[in-house]
Formats: C-alpha cells, sequence, structure tokens
C-alpha cells in the first residue's frame, strides 16, 4: 500500500513529464479507442475549442469536464482553479472575469507552472497568475476568493477531505465553487486500484459517487448540485495492462461505474455556530 507522499510523487512525475513534451507529442500519444489508447489521463476529455478564453497551446488534453462553462463565473469575480496544469481553464475563466477580475491557478508541479506562465505571458494577461502549492494547503488567504473551479484534479490528491475544507476556507461567504472530477458505482479491480498509471490518469484514485458528495456536504457546503454526468468507458486496450483475461471478463461482467461528474456548492453567507448547550440547540 502506497502512502499519501508516495501517491503525490507519483502524480508529480507523470504530469511533469506531460508538461515538458510538446502539444503534438502529448496530442499523439493517444491515438483514441479504435487504435492504441496507451495512455489513461486523456481518454476523459471534453471539448473546450467553443469556448470563450481557450487557448490551445494550454490545453493539454487533461481534464474530464467543462466546469468553466458551468460556475457562473461574473465580471471582477476572483477565481481560483485547483491543479491548473498549462492553464487552459484559467484563461477561460479569464474571459469571463474580465480584465477587471482575477483569475489564480495552482499546481503543485513546477513545470505546469512555468508551462502555464509562459503562456500567460503570450497572452499579456496581467490579471492571471499561477502558483506552485499543495491544493490540501493552498498559497491564498482566507475568504477571498469568489469561485473555485477545478478539472479531473481531486482524484489525483490521497487527502479529498482537506482539499474541499481548504476550499471552504479560501472561499468568501457566499462564494461557489464547480468541479469536474471521477467517481465510481461499484468497486475496481484490485489490479487497477495499485497501478500508478491508472491512478495518475485519474479512475484508481476515484471515490464513491455518495461518499464524494456526503465529504462536500460534510465541510460545511450548501446546495450541492450535480451540474452535468458522463459514463466514462475505459477501453480494452488500457485495461489489458492491468487485467488478465479472466480478469477483464469479470469487469466488464460486472463492471463498476465510471463517471465524470460536474459538481456545483455553495459557503454559506452564514456559518452555523457552534452548539452551547440546550437553550440554543433547539
Amino acid at each position: 500500500m502506497q502512502t499519501e507522499q508516495e501517491l503525490k510523487e507519483i502524480v508529480k512525475q507523470k504530469y511533469s513529464e506531460i508538461a515538458l513534451q510538446d502539444k503534438t507529442s502529448n496530442a499523439s500519444s493517444c491515438c483514441g479507442s479504435t487504435c492504441c489508447s496507451t495512455e489513461v489521463y486523456n481518454i476523459m476529455t471534453d471539448d473546450y475549442t467553443g469556448l470563450d478564453g481557450y487557448t490551445p497551446d494550454a490545453d493539454l488534453g487533461l481534464g474530464c469536464g467543462l466546469p468553466t462553462q458551468f460556475a457562473r463565473i461574473k465580471k471582477g469575480d476572483t477565481v481560483a482553479d485547483l491543479g491548473s496544469g498549462a492553464g487552459n481553464d484559467c484563461f477561460i475563466a479569464r474571459a469571463e472575469t474580465g480584465e477587471e477580475g482575477k483569475v489564480i491557478g495552482i499546481d503543485f508541479t513546477a513545470a505546469m507552472i512555468e508551462k502555464a506562465r509562459h503562456n500567460a505571458e503570450k497572452l499579456g494577461y496581467n490579471n492571471v497568475e499561477f502558483r506552485q502549492g499543495d491544493i490540501e494547503h493552498m498559497p491564498v488567504s482566507s475568504a477571498t476568493i469568489d469561485v473555485v473551479v477545478s478539472n479531473c484534479v481531486l482524484n489525483l490528491v490521497p487527502n479529498k477531505g482537506a482539499v474541499i475544507k481548504d476550499m471552504y476556507r479560501v472561499l468568501k461567504p457566499g462564494g461557489h465553487f464547480s468541479i469536474s472530477d471521477i467517481v465510481l458505482t461499484g468497486t475496481l479491480p484490485e489490479a487497477l486500484q495499485n497501478a500508478a498509471e491508472m491512478y495518475a490518469g485519474c479512475v484508481a484514485g476515484a471515490v464513491q459517487k455518495n461518499s464524494y458528495l456526503d465529504l462536500i456536504q460534510s465541510n460545511g457546503f450548501i446546495n450541492v448540485t450535480i451540474q452535468k454526468e458522463k459514463k466514462i468507458v475505459v477501453p480494452d486496450d488500457i485495461l489489458k495492462n492491468f487485467l488478465s483475461a479472466g480478469e477483464l471478463e469479470q469487469f466488464k461482467a460486472n463492471e463498476a461505474g465510471i463517471f465524470s461528474i460536474t459538481v456545483y456548492a455553495e459557503k454559506p453567507l452564514e456559518e452555523k455556530k457552534a452548539c452551547c448547550g440546550p437553550e440554543c440547540c433547539n
């Protein structure tokens, strides 16, 4: 069983490699389920190209949804993107906030931060910045963020509860988040759960859908809503890297549901007061 730190190092190494590839090489590393979809991390990608702010050089094909499309970002908002990669979601968020707003991208992979900053400089964006850090302990002051977005990142973090707790900390009262992520209904085979490549591809790090939603609510968020949901089908040629023929047949017969969901939730305007005894808890 790998420790949290070991899992983080797996993710950091994999996504550092992706950041250092040029876009053409990265795109060609997966040729689709009809051919040789050998890389699991980009089989879940949604099409960004029609969204304002889309930046091809910042699109590494690593997401599993379009959270900024659902995030209800307003002009002048301050937005934080968790696991910002090369900056694509940040640039789309900037198209919503306008020049009067601010976007902060947070990523713990140095190569991704460098790539994102280079993209921002090319675009001349002075109100988009990228900070290297752990999203369990964000380099962001408390109650300063209007909207949090994230695209297929919480699965890569072993302690998801810590991230959700820190999102609550950085959001202003009344602020909200819109996050795309992978969840499960059912149980993955042990071979997939233990595969580092599957973890870096967001599948093995997924938790049960109900547990994911309960974790959000237990950290104080309200109005938790699923904005979008789609089933993810992992191609056989990827599964064969981890499962024997018999295991693959059994997995498909009793297939755990793997879903991309986009979840919205709000931080209350007023936090509940701690209970002080029977006289104030009725």
